[in-house]
């Protein structure tokens, strides 16, 4: 399918230049007809009847396994949830914290996920440090930082697969790799301001929990070969589908020590007489009760639509392509400043105005021009996203817009 018509299959794309996809995707009509169509049928077969109950475990099961089959992993290891937020409490609040346990995370990370932290820290007295991996955009090693930063008592390591503020990508495997070895002591003297030669090891693997708002639909994925623990994502970002759907991946591993959270039907086992037996096998236990169920037919057109342009490797490669043009683009402007000092590694491209305009200031600019991008507080900058389906005159039309804000405020 040609990049033209594809993007005929997206309404929102014919009246605005659109580089909002890391916050919220436009839906294909393709989907909305199916969102349609399955709630005519919920109410056609009744609402709360046999049939319309059998056709939602059906639906239920093949969203799990369309969702796994784009990140390697078995169907039994899906979650349905409503968003990213969803998935990272089950993951946070499910574990026996103990005072005293050690909890790191990025300093990168959602607001949403360092709130949840925060009332993790308040009601069970856990210790919460950050990890400078904000200074590791340009140079250095995220992965070091984060060995650097485990303590004998860390549990958890939080990090997001692309950062959503300043679009880096983590190397996911090789952080999982040194988070599964545990604390290991720096051989450094004590006089060195090191720790002590001979502290014992803690060979209990620290586990990883990731945001993957902006990596599920963006980076080719095999989360098996990872080894990540717990992998939470939506379906309304860089799948463009229905808001109000996502997932969390739980690993086999990982699954006897996470405990459900948020308790229903959908997650339990009962006998004949509605005593309740234990938890459903595999990850369907952290789900909870009723959803709506027609955006599952919605979610699986979205991601239909993206494998008739290609290939997930080949959608990949033209992010990178689109993203590098834009950041070269705007590089040539004399007034802006991007983040990155070389070209993105995948479709988020931050950067800052340099001629003392504000941020916000420009974000309205643009909109009026039907051009959307958003403001990121922390850094202060402007997140610019694009997709397999951007286009280059996009992407001009965007840069033109810069170029000529700098005179109307100068």
């Amino acid at each position: 399918m040609t990049k033209d018509n594809h993007r005929q299959q997206f309404p929102a794309l014919a009246n605005k230049a659109y580089f909002n996809y890391g916050g919220q995707g436009p839906l294909p009509e393709s989907a909305l007809q199916a969102i349609y169509e399955a709630y005519k049928r919920v109410q056609l077969g009744g609402p709360f009847s046999g049939e319309v109950g059998a056709w939602v475990v059906q639906e239920a099961m093949l969203t799990r396994r369309a969702i796994a089959s784009e990140l390697a992993v078995p169907a039994e290891t899906i979650a349905l949830t409503e968003d990213v937020t969803v998935g990272c409490n089950i993951a946070l609040w499910g574990i026996d914290w103990k005072a005293g346990d050690h909890l790191l995370l990025s300093d990168c990370e959602h607001p949403g996920i360092v709130a949840s932290v925060m009332e993790l820290q308040r009601r069970f007295n856990i210790e919460v440090s950050f990890c400078p991996l904000a200074a590791t955009l340009n140079e250095g090693s995220p992965v070091q930082v984060i060995a650097d930063s485990l303590q004998p008592n860390t549990r958890l390591l939080v990090i997001s697969h692309i950062l959503w503020n300043t679009g880096q990508v983590l190397p996911l495997t090789e952080i999982v790799n040194v988070c599964h070895r545990g604390y290991e002591p720096p051989l450094t003297s004590p006089y060195q301001g090191g720790r002590q030669e001979g502290l014992s090891v803690n060979n209990n693997k620290v586990m990883v929990l990731v945001d993957a708002a902006q990596s599920v639909g963006v980076l080719p994925l095999d989360l098996i070969e990872s080894g990540v623990d717990f992998y939470a994502f939506t379906g309304h970002k860089w799948w463009c589908g229905p808001e109000g759907l996502g997932g969390l991946y739980v690993s086999a591993a990982a699954l006897t020590d996470l405990h459900p959270v948020f308790i229903g039907w959908r997650g339990i086992v009962t006998d004949s007489n509605a005593k309740v037996l234990g938890w459903k096998a595999g990850s369907q236990r952290y789900e909870i009760a009723t959803s709506a169920y027609p955006l599952y037919a919605g979610l699986r057109s979205a991601i239909a639509l993206q494998h008739e342009w290609g290939t997930v490797e080949e959608r990949y490669a033209e992010i990178c392509r689109l993203s590098k043009y834009l950041w070269e683009c705007l590089s040539e402007l004399s007034h802006v400043e991007c983040l990155r000092t070389s070209a993105p590694e995948a479709g988020l491209v931050s950067f800052r105005l340099t001629n003392g305009m504000p941020h916000n200031q420009l974000v309205g600019l643009l909109e009026k021009q039907g051009i959307m991008v958003r403001r990121i507080l922390n850094p202060d900058c402007v997140r610019a996203c694009v997709h397999y389906f951007t286009t280059e005159a996009e992407i001009d039309r965007l840069v033109g817009a810069i170029a000529i804000a700098k005179f109307s405020f100068e």
